[in-house]
């Protein structure tokens, strides 16, 4: 697989969408885990959350991402789901989410 290279300079806002693995609708019964998975990624990375929609199979996020990498966000939050939700649901593996996020980084108001 050929790496994904995402551009990053500080300071950009992100429209994120992120997709469950097969498009499994687990988010709107487990949302607490996600919205506790962007807390523990913020309290670790610095960046701003300034809106996100939850449907049952992936998610939409507004982020700035400060002096943070994108990247290491989504990494964080994606994985303190998972762990979370395996937990949970007393699963000891298997995938969560899709490969990747898309992203699109915010230019101007327009």
């Amino acid at each position: 697989m050929s790496k994904l290279r995402r551009y990053h300079t500080a300071g950009n806002w992100y429209f994120i969408s992120n997709v469950t693995y097969l498009r499994r609708p687990l988010l709107i019964e487990h949302a607490d885990l996600l919205r506790s998975a962007f807390d523990t990624a913020r309290a670790r990375l610095r960046y701003d959350l300034l809106a996100w929609v939850i449907l049952p199979d992936h998610f939409h996020a507004l982020i700035d991402s400060r002096e943070s990498d994108i990247s290491r966000i989504m990494q964080r939050i994606k994985m303190g789901f998972a762990a979370n939700w395996r937990r949970r649901e007393e699963i000891a593996r298997g995938r969560v989410w899709q490969n990747r996020f898309w992203d699109h980084i915010i230019l101007d108001q327009d």
